[in-house]
Order: structure tokens, then C-alpha cells, then sequence
């Protein structure tokens, strides 16, 4: 929201400077984002008179002007076709900078004629893209002067950033307020004298029933024969300031009482409505072109507003070319309406329609404002094109506001930390238009219809809090002690360290979006309506996410077309199966690409494969609790991997995870080269572990190391090929639990001297007791287990 500091001082009495109403704002919860002088870079400019034009002597487009700038006289070379003796504009001297051009005026000859300034167009001083010619200012514009002081330029434009809550403070007024309640100054011209209707309006206000839930009140008034033109200097000056280029009076007048007052309006060419106003639902496949060029296609439930023809515009967002004003118009019939915020959110975006008026709608406006608003633009419409108002044709009612709080004083101690005696609370509420009724506990409090936010007690401690000012609640250090151990729950605790240990294996944390376009959604099999988004931030982004794997690997794509070609990512969070609690599921999901490190002469790296994407899910669910030497390593994965080339890890029945290369065609979908190999670890499928007796949590123990040496024994067992590593390795864990420490693969060898069908697979296992030293008869009694239960469980047989 942007306001000059003059606009704001129309309706605030106040002698505080610039500095103080910036910190007061950002003190009342209105956080100031820029302020912009615009005199400082307009210093230089001052009016100027051209004495006399005459032809260049060496060009046939350019003219020697003469020109008083109130100093003296000097000589311009000028290229503009209004260069005229008798006109007064804007000079700039030498050594003035342009802002337009970003260029510093020197002394200079142009085609052998010397120049020592400029006269100024709007787009060289920044003010707007005219450029056709240099700016012509009026015969009484006094030479000498500033130009920033004469145009009005030299007023502060102030930004503020708006919080959804307080659509009030859209309007200047509503800023005024604010600022007076905190004592800044006192408000001022906040009423709104009604202009008596001279005859009943021709056009009527219909509002159609399928319309009364999307726009309850209409208001109109007819205005006949009025002479639309510019809008006065100061109303142009003012919407320039902020932003707007002034169009015509007539629209300028709607933009300008919606900045001051937050009262959006739209005024229509009278003569170009057939019959009537009609506010209903809009027809499915019903179109309008609107005032920003464009034709829109509109659907039940949207707001039409229409005559005997069709739809004149979209309600509370943007009306129809069809209807608008132009410098022709003679009759036009205003409106001032108020439609339902969350219908007027909803069509701006299904039709991806952005203006003022809907940020506005949407946001609630004040409905017992409607008829004034009419009011105050009938006022200036007359003032500055004449004609004459009819009586005001209202439409509907307005939706009941009223409110009362309950208020206890002494809640603003008790939440906000802050002792304010009753009276100043109640001035305060009053200041900001509560009206504060009865003398105990709880006080009364009627909610103005200006604050739709206001719902609770705590909202009211709030408004006190923020004008009294936060900074006045006193810092009291917290009594030693106070704070309670933070205890984290066993889910927290896992997927902390779940997070910590993707970490440790060298993957990069990334925060994704938790939805994604149907497409992708479809490839990871998650494209339900269960699923779909009704009021998306993107169209392309309207799904639940069912995975977390593809935004990870676009992520990666994004990554590699920037030359990161070797890189590892991982993100803990949230996948979605349907739209209740029970299908949302917590994972880890890590991808990688490339090699597993980049060329260094220390040592080579080997490209990814569905081993890392195991032994990185294998470290997740080591460190989320689960029993790794427990699991199974099964040759099955969902349809986005590899179908030779990954699988899944599962204790008995459940499925843990699931590791391998990210299918082709998934790749290809996603536009990302490959190979890519990824993991996904379940952790809601993670067994937590089992309470203590007495309610308490288990947790993992200290390490244990034992003091008697470890003894490693060297196996190479030949099985068939078809048989899994993970096999065999289970087998000789069994033999002896409390021995039997590790087991590793360390080698694997098919070829020469082995049979076709066959491989050989070589073990390390570590032996190792807690209270003794191993004698070799215990050893050769467990190696001869290994033996017999490799030989039981795969038919292997030791290698000769």
C-alpha cells in the first residue's frame, strides 16, 4: 500500500515529521518496506519559459530555443516538435543527472551549436513513457520555481507491507486512524456528506437469486451529463505517486476513492447498458472481454454483472470494455457493491485475474461503507464533470457485522506482559472505532464494521498491546530453572537421526514442494482427485505429492543443467496417499547421480549405482532404530525403478525401504539424463521401540566394547548364482549370536574354473567374546557351524 505523506496528513492533524510517522507505522504492526523523496533527484528541475524557437541552422529536426529559467538566460538545442516560443516546461542545466536516461548533462555543441541544458520529457524525469514531446506546463506556472515543488513532487511517498488481516488499512483513512489512536495527531474528515438525488435513476439494480450469495448488497446511481476529461493536477499527482496512470477523470476518481477509503467502485457509459443492472451467477462457457483487453471465460459460480445483453464485467474484480467509459461518455451509472471474499478469491484464481479491486474483495471489505462510497464519488464526479446525481438505487442488504466482545482489562496483563489501566484501554479501543460499553469486568465491546478480523478477548488485547507499543512491555529474565528439559518424542528423536545420517553419507538436504503436477504424479502412481488441489499456487502444481522422488530428481536435473553433474540430494518429509491422516506417511527419499565423487588425485570415484542408493538406505534405517541384520533383501520395487535393478528391504512382512536405479522412462519424463539411482525409508514402518516398565521410553544403551581380542575368519563358500549374498550372509549370523559380531562380503567370483550355474563368494566373519579370549576349539566349533549351515540354507560348499 502507498500513500504521500500529504494525502495522509488530509486526514491526520500532526505536526510529527517524516521519521516519526515511519517508526509510528512500523511501531502499529503497518511495517514501512520504502520511502521515496522524490525532490532529492528532482532538485535540479526548475520551471522554465522558452523565449524564442528558432530553426537549427545545420538540422532540419531540431530548433535553437532560448530560455529563461528564472536565473538567467540560456540556449537549448531541442529535438521535441512542441518546442515553441511562449511555452513553459522543465529545464534541466548542466551537470544535472536524468534519471530517464541515466546520463549527466554537460556542456555540449550538437551539430556546431552550443547547448547548455535540457528541456525535459515525463519519461526523462521518470514520471511516466511519454516521450512524443517535452512537458508543457500551464501560462501561470511561475518561472524559477522547483518543478518537484510546483507538480506536487516534492510529497514523500510512503510503502507499507499490509498483513491479511488488516484490509482497513488499504484505504489512506484507514491509516490515518491508526496513527491517531497512537497519538500521532487527531483524525480528521472522515465524514461523508450525502448528495440529494434530483430524479429516480432510469437504470434499475436486479440481484438475480443464484447471485444473493455471491453479492448481498448493490449499489448504483445514475449521473447524467457530464463532461469527462483529465482528472485535476493534485488527484494526478497523487495517483502517479503511488503508482497509477491516470486515465480519466471518471476512472480516476473510482482508483482514487479506493486508495483513500479501500472502497473499490466501477462506473459504467449509462448508454451502453441494455435494460438494467443484473447481478446473477455467470453461465458456464459465458464470456466477457475486460477492461484489460483480454476475454474471459467464466463458469457457474463466478460473479456476473449484466444487462438484458450479457455479462458486463466479472463482480469485484474487473468490469467489461464493452461498458467502459471513454471522453464521449455523457451519462454514466456508478456502482458500489460488495461480494463475498471467498468467491471473489476463488474466480480470481481459476481465471488467473489479478487487480486492486479483488485484492480488496478478497480480503473483506467494509460493507457499511458501500453507500458512502457512492456517496464520496458522486461528490468529486460533480465536482470535477459536472452534471446532475439521481437518487441512490440500493439492491440487497448488507451482511450483518455486528459484534460484541466480551473484554476483561486485566487479560492485557496476563497474555501481553504489560500493566495499561482500564481507561487508557478503553480510550484506545475507542480511538480505533470500538465503541466500549459498561464500567466492570467484562466490558462490552461492539466490533466496527471496518474490522471483520476482530473475533476473540485475545484480539482486542492485541489492538491494546500494538498501540500502547510492544516496546514498552518490560523484559523480564526468566526465573532460573524455569524452562523444563526438552524431551523429544521417539519419532522425533528417529527422524533427527535419519536426517543426520543421510547427511553423514554425504547426500545434500533439499525442501521441496509438497505437491506436484499430475503428470509426475502419475508416474510415481499418484494421480487420484483424492489427491488434487482446489485452489493451487501454480496449475502445474495442483497434486498431493504421492513420492518424494520426483521433485528430488527435477531438483537434480535443475542442478546438472547448471554443470553440477555429480551430486547426492536428500529430503525428509511428508508423501501423501489420500486425503486423510492416515495417508500421510513420513520418509526419507535421497537420490544420486554421476560419480560418487568428483576426479581427484588422491583417488578415483566409481558411478552411482543401485548398491550406493542400498547402502545409504541401509544407514537411514540403521540410524532410525530399525534391526538392519534382520532384514531381507528382496528383488522387488515399485514400477518407477529399474525392474533388474533394485529392491526392497523388508522386516518379515513390512517393507522398510526401497533402493535402485530410477527407471528410464521415468528419467525421460522428467527430462533429467541418467542413470540416477534413489532410496526411499519408510519411518512410520519403523517398529519404535518398546516402553520400559514404569512408562518410560527405551533407548539405546552405552557402547559396550569388549577387552579380549577379536578373531576374523576367512570363508569363500560356492553356491549357485542365483543365490543372494544377503542369503548366505543370514545364515551365518544365526550360528552363533553372542560370537558371531560381523559378517562382510569382500569378494565374488564367476568365471574360469567355476561351473556356468555357479559363483564363488568370499565372507570375513569376526568372532569375538565379552568375558573370555576365543580358544581354537571354540573357534573351529563355530567355523564348522558356518559350514554346516552355509551348506543348509543354500547348499553352498566351502571352495578348495
Amino acid at each position: 500500500m502507498k500513500f504521500t505523506l500529504g494525502w495522509l496528513k488530509e486526514y491526520l492533524e500532526t505536526d510529527a515529521t517524516l521519521d516519526a510517522v515511519v517508526d509510528k507505522l512500523t511501531a502499529l504492526g503497518l511495517e514501512v518496506e520504502e520511502v521515496v523523496d522524490r525532490s532529492a533527484r528532482l532538485k535540479p528541475f526548475v520551471v522554465a519559459e522558452v523565449i524564442t524557437a528558432e530553426q537549427h541552422p545545420n538540422a532540419d529536426r531540431l530548433r535553437l530555443c532560448t530560455v529563461n529559467t528564472g536565473s538567467g538566460t540560456v540556449q537549448v538545442v531541442c529535438g521535441a516538435p512542441n518546442a515553441r516560443a511562449g511555452m513553459k516546461g522543465v529545464f534541466a542545466p548542466s551537470g544535472a543527472y536524468i534519471p530517464g536516461s541515466d546520463m549527466t548533462l554537460k556542456p555540449t555543441e550538437i551539430r556546431g551549436v552550443a547547448s547548455e541544458g535540457m528541456l525535459c520529457s515525463e519519461r526523462e524525469l521518470e514520471l511516466s513513457d511519454e516521450h512524443d514531446g517535452i512537458i508543457e506546463l500551464p501560462a501561470d506556472a511561475p518561472v524559477g520555481e522547483s518543478y518537484a515543488r510546483y507538480a506536487g513532487l516534492d510529497d514523500p511517498v510512503i510503502e507499507i507491507a499490509i498483513t491479511p488481516n488488516r484490509q482497513d488499512c488499504l484505504g489512506v483513512y484507514g491509516i490515518a486512524r491508526d496513527l491517531a489512536a497512537a497519538g500521532l495527531g487527531t483524525l480528521k474528515g472522515g465524514t461523508v456528506e450525502p448528495v440529494p438525488g434530483t430524479f429516480k435513476s432510469p437504470l434499475g439494480v436486479t440481484i438475480d437469486r443464484s447471485g444473493a450469495e455471491i453479492c448481498p448488497l448493490f449499489a448504483g446511481r445514475y449521473i447524467r451529463g457530464i463532461r469527462n476529461g483529465a482528472s485535476p493536477a493534485w488527484m494526478q499527482a497523487r495517483l502517479k505517486a503511488i503508482g497509477l496512470r491516470p486515465i480519466s477523470a471518471l476512472v480516476d476518481i473510482t482508483n482514487y476513492v479506493m486508495f483513500d477509503r479501500a472502497r473499490p467502485l466501477h462506473v459504467y457509459d449509462a448508454d451502453k447498458v441494455k435494460g438494467g443492472i443484473i447481478v446473477r451467477s455467470a453461465r458456464d462457457g459465458e464470456t466477457f472481454l475486460a477492461l484489460d483487453g483480454n476475454r474471459y471465460t467464466m463458469s457457474e459460480g463466478m460473479c456476473a454483472i449484466a444487462d438484458e445483453a450479457g455479462a458486463l464485467g466479472l463482480g469485484g474484480i474487473m468490469g467489461g470494455e464493452e461498458s467502459g467509459c471513454t471522453m464521449e461518455t455523457v451519462n454514466v451509472f456508478l456502482e458500489s457493491a460488495w461480494f463475498d471474499p471467498v468467491r471473489t478469491a476463488m474466480t480470481g484464481r481459476q481465471l488467473g485475474l489479478e487487480s486492486d479491486a479483488r485484492y480488496r474483495f478478497e480480503r473483506g471489505v467494509d460493507p457499511a461503507f458501500t453507500v458512502s462510497g457512492i456517496e464520496l464519488a458522486t461528490r468529486l464526479i460533480l465536482e470535477i464533470c459536472g452534471g446532475e446525481a439521481s437518487e441512490v438505487v440500493v439492491a440487497g442488504a448488507a451482511p450483518n457485522t455486528t459484534k460484541t466482545v466480551d473484554f476483561r482489562p486485566d487479560r492485557v496483563a496476563a497474555l501481553g506482559g504489560l500493566d495499561v489501566s482500564v481507561e487508557e484501554s478503553k480510550t484506545i479501543l475507542s480511538a480505533l472505532g470500538f465503541k466500549v460499553m459498561g464500567s466492570g469486568s467484562p466490558l462490552q465491546v461492539s466490533v466496527p464494521s471496518w474490522r471483520s478480523d476482530i473475533d476473540g478477548e485475545a484480539d482486542l488485547v492485541e489492538e491494546v498491546l500494538r498501540v500502547r507499543g510492544y516496546d514498552a512491555i518490560p523484559a523480564v529474565p526468566l526465573a532460573k530453572g524455569s524452562l523444563n528439559q526438552v524431551h523429544l518424542t521417539s519419532r522425533q528423536k528417529r527422524t533427527r537421526m535419519a536426517r543426520r545420517a543421510a547427511a553423514a553419507r554425504g547426500l545434500n538436504e533439499a525442501v521441496t514442494w509438497s505437491f506436484l503436477g499430475a503428470a509426475d504424479a502419475r508416474l510415481f502412481g499418484g494421480e487420484t482427485d483424492r489427491l488434487r488441489i482446489d485452489n493451487p499456487i501454480n496449475a502445474e502444481l495442483n497434486i498431493m505429492r504421492p513420492n518424494l522422488l520426483p521433485n528430488l530428481i527435477k531438483a537434480a536435473g535443475r542442478n546438472v543443467d547448471r554443470g553440477f553433474r555429480n551430486l547426492g540430494l536428500f529430503e525428509v518429509g511428508n508423501q501423501f496417499a489420500d486425503d486423510t491422516p492416515a495417508g500421510q506417511s513420513m520418509v526419507v527419499a535421497g537420490i544420486r547421480r554421476g560419480n560418487t565423487a568428483e576426479r581427484h588425485w588422491a583417488g578415483e570415484s566409481e558411478p552411482v549405482d543401485a548398491f550406493h542408493a542400498k547402502a545409504d538406505a541401509l544407514a537411514v534405517l540403521e540410524a532410525a532404530g530399525a534391526p538392519v541384520a534382520n532384514l531381507q533383501t528382496i528383488a522387488e520395487a515399485p514400477d518407477w525403478y529399474h525392474p533388474g535393478r533394485s529392491g526392497t528391504l523388508r522386516l518379515g512382512p513390512k517393507v522398510l525401504a526401497a533402493f535402485g536405479e530410477l527407471h528410464p522412462r521415468v528419467l525421460k519424463a522428467l527430462d533429467v539424463a541418467g542413470p540416477v539411482v534413489g532410496f526411499e525409508v519408510f519411518l512410520d514402518a519403523i517398529p519404535l521401540p518398546k516402553a520400559k516398565k514404569g512408562g518410560a521410553g527405551r533407548s539405546r544403551g552405552p557402547l559396550k566394547v569388549s577387552d579380549y581380542q577379536a578373531v576374523d575368519r576367512d570363508f569363500a563358500f560356492i553356491v549357485k548364482r542365483d543365490v543372494a549374498a544377503e542369503t548366505l550372509l543370514r545364515a551365518v549370523r544365526g550360528v552363533d549370536k553372542l560370537l558371531v559380531r560381523e559378517v562382510s562380503v569382500f569378494d565374488v567370483y564367476e568365471g574360469e574354473g567355476m561351473a556356468e550355474d555357479e559363483k564363488s563368494v568370499a565372507i570375513r566373519v569376526r568372532l569375538q567374546a565379552d568375558d573370555r579370549t576365543l580358544t581354537d576349539k571354540e573357534i573351529d566349533t563355530v567355523a564348522a557351524g558356518i559350514v554346516d549351515a552355509v551348506a543348509t540354507r543354500t547348499n553352498g560348499r566351502l571352495r578348495s
